[in-house]
Formats: C-alpha cells, structure tokens, sequence
C-alpha cells in the first residue's frame, strides 16, 4: 500500500518507527530533517499525491492538545482535539482536508506519550470535572489503526484516567484492537454514516455502510459506547427518502441503547478551503449545488439547511431520546456540533 516512507532523522531511532517501517520491507525510504520539508511546500499536486500518498514518521512538537472550536462538542464543558496523524486514506469528495493541506501524504507522529503527557496537563487545569478529547479531525481515527497501534495505547492512558473521555470518530472497520480489550465508558467509537447512494459517489474508498453497521454491532456486542455521526449531509432530490432508509437500516443493527450520542450537521465548510476543493474537482457536481457563502462558510441557504436539519430530528427522536441527539449549523462558523438545546423549536414533539 505505502511505497515510500519519509521518515524524521531525530525519530528513525524510535522503537514505534523501527515497527512501522518493518510493515514495509519494501517500501523506499528517505530521511528528512522536518516533515515540513515534504508536506508544506506549494505547488504539489494534490490529487496526483493521492493516487500513491507517501507515509511520512515525525515528531509533533508545540501544542498537541488544542482547544476545540465553540460549539464542538456533544454535551462536554471542557473540549479539546488532538491530531496523532494528518491526512486520511480514504478520499471522501467532500472533507474539508482537500482543501486545507497542500499535500496528500500522510503524517504520523509517533511521540504517542507527549500527547497523553499533554492530556494529563489539560486534566489538570480542570480539576474534579469531565473533560472531553476528540480525535478524528484532522485523520481517520482507526483507518491506519494496524499499521499505527495508536488505540492501544491510547485504552491503556485512559483505563487509569476516568475523568477523560475521548471520541474516536471514523468510518473505518479496523476495530481489531477495540474488539481484543475490555470496553471503557470513556471511549465513544463514533462512525460516519450517510445514505449508501451518497456514500457510493462520493465516499471513495472507505468501507461500504453495510460495512460500518457490521463493526458497529461488533463493538456494540462487547460493549462499547458508539457514536452515530450523520455529518455532513448531502443534499439531493431524494434527501427525504434516501436518509430515512439510513436510519431505518441503522437501526434495524444497532440498539439505541448502545449509543452514547448523535449528531447531525449540514456541509459546510470554510470558503478558503472550498475554493481549493474547485480548483481540485472543477467538474464535480457536489459543488455545482446551490451552495451560499454564509459568514466565512460555504453551505447550503438557511432555510434548506433547516429544512434538512429538521427532517432528520423528526425522523431520529423516533429512535432517540432527544438528549442524545446534537446538532450543528453553518452559523455557528464551526465544523462542531453544539447540543441541540430546544428540539421542540425545530418542531420536533416531546416525548
């Protein structure tokens, strides 16, 4: 899969490095002095990198527990996101990471325990209380999972760590290390999810719904909290019945008892990064949609995104208690989902 490896001088050393490149004899290596060198410059060409990305082992140094976004949450006061690796290996048209970075190749870094060391000082600053951590942002929280080992070591930090809980958001079916340790309440495995018509366009490569909903109830079954992500969605024609039948599949496979929370929020995206994405896909008919500029973010008008956001309310209380469910707008400016504080003013009954 992975040809080329890029590897940090400083880190070649690491005995988390030595196992990767040992999972490919094959692949050509090169030692750089800063992943900088080969994921910053201008002028690559993004979708020519993506047919073949390169791996490239590094060191994160600076800030490696951020404060997330106003708004991204489901239900914390205290939420902040970690990156262990950027770029994803799937190639879903819409995601934002197209148009943020300038390279395709992946980044991992592997000082695995100054992120937990930056954790545990962030536990610190909120003495007594929850605080909340999500990966999955800027990467697929599990795709590389076999190659990275990255769960593992992050079940072992928060076994001891009760106060912090961590959401692993993917739409990956490489579970195999959740499946082989005891479930924790304090890990969500959170998947996206979007209607099999949409997921079949524009989801390249990632693993087939069907796929999704068979891990899920595996995890499920050993008791892990799941998460169900319907973020973004997609507009078209058959918005209505195409995302009813999602939910009356996923549900046909999970019990709601094994969720932890739902969220929901419209595309959006911010305008520098869309711009990039038209320049990347000129022809795609995903952005030919009638799509507004709304404050700095690219989404649907306010009245469609309401409209949508208010279908799909109705159709999950049907399944989930309203307090599970959070949802997120294009005028919150961010790509986080704030709680869904009064369902009932988007006409969605109590139950």
């Amino acid at each position: 899969m992975i040809q080329t490896i890029y590897i940090e001088r400083q880190v070649a050393d690491h005995p988390r490095a030595r196992e990767v490149l040992a999972r490919f004899p094959a692949a050509q290596r090169i030692d750089c002095d800063r992943y900088t060198e080969i994921f910053n410059p201008k002028n690559q060409n993004f979708r020519l990198q993506k047919q073949q990305p390169a791996l490239i082992i590094a060191h994160k140094f600076g800030k490696r527990v951020l404060s997330a976004p106003e708004g991204y949450g489901i239900g914390g006061q205290h939420n902040y996101y970690f990156s262990h690796m950027l770029n994803c290996i799937y190639d879903c048209r819409y995601c934002f990471l197209q148009g943020m970075y300038r390279s395709a190749h992946y980044v991992l870094f592997i000082n695995y325990d100054d992120f937990f060391a930056s954790m545990d000082r962030t536990l610190a600053n909120h003495p007594s209380e929850d605080v909340w951590f999500f990966s999955g942002y800027d990467c697929d929280s599990l795709a590389l999972d076999p190659v990275t080992g990255f769960a593992t070591h992050l079940l072992t930090f928060l076994e001891s760590r009760q106060r912090a809980f961590v959401e692993l958001r993917t739409k990956s079916t490489q579970i195999r290390a959740l499946l082989a340790a005891p479930a924790i309440p304090n890990a969500v495995v959170a998947f996206s999810l979007t209607p099999t018509e949409t997921a079949d366009r524009f989801e390249h490569k990632a693993p087939p719904i069907a796929k999704r909903l068979q891990a899920m109830r595996q995890l499920a079954d050993k008791g892990w909290p799941l998460g169900l992500r319907f973020d973004p969605l997609i507009f078209d024609d058959a918005f209505e019945e195409r995302y009813r039948r999602l939910f009356e599949e996923v549900f046909a496979a999970l019990a709601p008892q094994s969720l932890h929370s739902v969220t929901l929020g419209a595309f959006r995206m911010p305008q520098r990064f869309f711009r990039n994405l038209i320049r990347l896909y000129p022809s795609e008919p995903l952005f030919a949609s009638p799509l507004q500029n709304r404050s700095g973010l690219v989404s649907y008008s306010k009245t469609r995104e309401e409209e949508m956001i208010r279908f799909c309310l109705k159709e999950l209380t049907t399944y989930v208690p309203p307090e599970r469910l959070f949802s997120c707008s294009a005028d919150t400016r961010q790509h986080g989902n704030p709680p869904v504080q009064t369902l009932q003013a988007a006409g969605v009954p109590k139950r």
